[in-house]
């Protein structure tokens, strides 16, 4: 297990686990989007070539039992123990198949923000330019009254809230969702959570955070390391009525026996939100990794630990080098204890500064002019040291 002391080591001694993605040699600031896998992702790859090698169309028992475990470690993260995890290859495909099981003929009204990921962003949009729909955005800024604005949005014919427990664009944390989930209750909205920059890098739990009966997703690419193809949707208690209409063949795999011409069938619990055939692989990887992170006792508590280190080892080395605040800066309105899994760099010269550190060997992104900087728990503080000098080279030199 890693303690905090580990990682003012160079290397850090988890580094070993992940030696196919060099995370020792290679200052990879992408934690909070494309996270190294360790290797025992690749061992479930080549697990699952073998079982399709050996089973052949007799693999999806084996498959499953994958699936199953990959459910349990979200519900794990999650601190869930009502709900049910349906699976899918992202988030994308699992919010449509929810907007497609909502009764927006009688509730036409989807309530978001104007920070959310481009998955909520261009879908809404797009749901909006058909005129159909009513979609009504709030102020993500600042982070700490989007639920009350949420709130005051929500009225008796909004059929969802959509909105994130961490924003994606600066990391910020958004408190009081579960006060949104009361309101929704009261109007008889849903409520979806995009959790995505959330799981595994700050603690959640819905029973604490009042969120028990909203809908969660998310997925593996960033903070667990699954890799693509494993987002989820946690579903809530008691929605067996809903049906959803973007609907695929594994739905009714248990009524095969049985199915009627011309109607449509469902499963239950994650069943009702499943599509048609797909790659296994992706379940195969990620059930190694849930098993890595419980062996090495990696759980949420102590990855939001090393997080909360990591950034503020960045943001101390960024404040001590006294740089151009014209040329770059952080947002110090939000103490660093809101802040989830990144560092967000504000300069109008983002997209030069992320290609010429990439040229000096540091690998960050940017959004317009953020410059997002995401440690990740197998890196040391050696590394952070390095990269953040890179950065001030090179804006000196810009």
């Amino acid at each position: 297990m890693i303690a905090l002391p580990d990682l003012e080591h160079h290397p850090n001694p988890l580094a070993a686990h992940y030696s196919r993605f060099r995370v020792a040699d290679r200052l990879l600031l992408t934690g909070h989007s494309h996270q190294a896998w360790p290797d025992a992702g690749f061992e479930g790859q080549v697990e699952a070539w073998n079982d399709a090698a050996e089973l052949v169309d007799e693999k999806w028992a084996r498959a499953e039992a994958k699936a199953d475990r990959v459910r349990r470690g979200y519900s794990k993260i999650l601190g869930d123990r009502e709900g049910s995890i349906a699976l899918g290859h992202n988030t994308h495909e699992l919010i449509i198949k929810f907007l497609s099981a909502l009764p927006l003929r009688e509730r036409p009204r989807l309530v978001t923000t104007d920070g959310e990921f481009h998955t909520l962003r261009r879908q809404l949009n797009r749901l909006a330019e058909d005129g159909s729909l009513e979609i009504v955005k709030v102020s993500a800024k600042p982070a700490d009254a989007i639920a009350e604005r949420l709130i005051g949005a929500t009225n008796g014919r909004t059929a969802a809230v959509l909105a994130s427990s961490v924003l994606y664009g600066n990391a910020h944390i958004v408190p009081g969702l579960g006060s949104v989930l009361e309101h929704c209750r009261r109007v008889g909205a849903e409520l979806l959570v995009d959790a995505y920059h959330h799981v595994n890098a700050v603690p959640l739990s819905l029973e604490r955070d009042g969120l028990g009966d909203a809908f969660i997703t998310g997925a593996g690419y960033k903070y667990c390391q699954l890799g693509e193809g494993n987002g989820f949707l946690r579903v809530p208690p008691g929605r067996d009525h809903l049906r959803p209409v973007i609907t695929g063949w594994f739905s009714e795999f248990a009524h095969l026996s049985e199915r009627v011409r011309d109607s449509v069938l469902y499963g239950d619990g994650p069943a009702r939100w499943a599509g048609a055939t797909y790659d296994p692989t992706s379940h195969y990887r990620a059930a190694r990794v849930f098993e890595f992170f419980e062996r090495e006792r990696l759980a949420p508590e102590l990855l939001r630990d090393i997080s909360r280190h990591q950034v503020g080892v960045l943001a101390a080395r960024f404040d001590s080098l006294d740089l151009d605040p014209h040329a770059i800066t952080r947002d110090r309105s939000v103490p660093l204890e809101s802040i989830a899994g990144f560092l967000a760099l504000e300069s109008p010269r983002a997209g030069e500064v992320a290609a010429a550190i990439r040229e000096r060997g540091v690998t960050a992104d940017f959004r317009g002019t953020v410059l997002r900087l995401g440690p990740a728990p197998y890196l040391s503080d050696p590394q952070l040291h390095a990269a953040m000098d890179a950065i001030a080279e090179v804006v000196r030199a810009l």
